[in-house]
């Protein structure tokens, strides 16, 4: 082999090496969702592909990868591009940020099929370039989650528990219970709702549960769950007391001075 071609050749590693090294996409490298759920999945990359073509694709090698989303779609007429599934629903939708340096791509009412492995990339091309791309496994899961586990609020005030379950449970009836007292349990009605003095639940049918108290006693703090067929998640709600202050009244007393009148024995000092 001539020293041209071993020139040529070191060169070719050398360039792949420190593109691996110094350029790169990256993501978070898994993410889990409930079934019927959204997921936005942010992947940055540095200034220099600011103007590169992003992409978004399943499988777990990148000759195999399958096209979901580009921001080059001639479809659309900004930067965010979506795939449509066969009913015409956009599912997967991508957004290129070159300001804040990141591409978002956010796939809708996940079903359980959808868990894999998946690709952002810049596109790069050429013949001394390759694709620059970070791969994350996405797990779509049955079961239950809450926006807050823990939650607080001032006696006298409301607060809302946001429970969330997947499309399995769509049609069981929800249940909220004070934890370790199953007599408490309040369940929904055929409409998804509940509703008393103090509490208002509502389930909306497309994955959310709300629980509202309206207005909270000291005797409300402990833990809960929600319920969904033979899921739960528990919920702390604390409340604390209600600060209240006294305003006292300023009163101001001032003693006037008058002169006194002159009288003849004074004069006569």
């Amino acid at each position: 082999m001539s020293i041209m071609s071993q020139l040529f050749i070191l060169s070719f590693f050398l360039l792949q090496w420190i593109q691996v090294c110094l350029c790169r996409v990256t993501t978070e490298s898994e993410f889990a969702v409930l079934e019927g759920r959204s997921l936005t999945i942010p992947c940055h990359y540095e200034p220099q592909y600011a103007g590169y073509v992003k992409y978004w694709c399943r499988g777990r090698m990148k000759e195999f990868c399958t096209s979901l989303a580009r921001t080059d779609d001639e479809t659309s007429t900004s930067d965010e591009t979506s795939t449509s599934d066969t009913s015409g629903q956009k599912r997967v939708k991508i957004f290129d940020d070159p300001v804040q340096l990141v591409f978002t791509v956010t796939m809708a009412q996940l079903k359980e099929e959808d868990s894999g492995w998946y690709m952002c990339g810049v596109e790069i091309g050429g013949m001394w370039s390759a694709d620059l791309y970070a791969f994350t496994d996405i797990k779509v899961i049955h079961g239950m989650s809450v926006l807050h586990s823990r939650l607080s609020g001032e006696e006298g005030s409301s607060v809302t528990v946001e429970c969330f379950y997947s499309e399995k449970y769509r049609e069981s009836p929800k249940k909220w219970c004070r934890s370790g007292d199953w007599r408490s349990c309040l369940l929904t009605d055929s409409e998804g709702a509940y509703s008393d003095t103090s509490v208002d639940i509502q389930d909306d049918r497309t994955g959310a549960l709300t629980v509202t108290y309206k207005r909270l006693q000291m005797r409300d703090t402990g833990w809960y769950w929600c319920g969904a067929g033979q899921q739960q998640v528990a919920v702390l709600i604390q409340v604390t007391l209600r600060v209240t202050t006294t305003v006292m009244p300023v009163t101001t007393s001032s003693t006037e001075i008058l002169p006194q009148p002159i009288t003849n024995s004074a004069w006569n000092r």
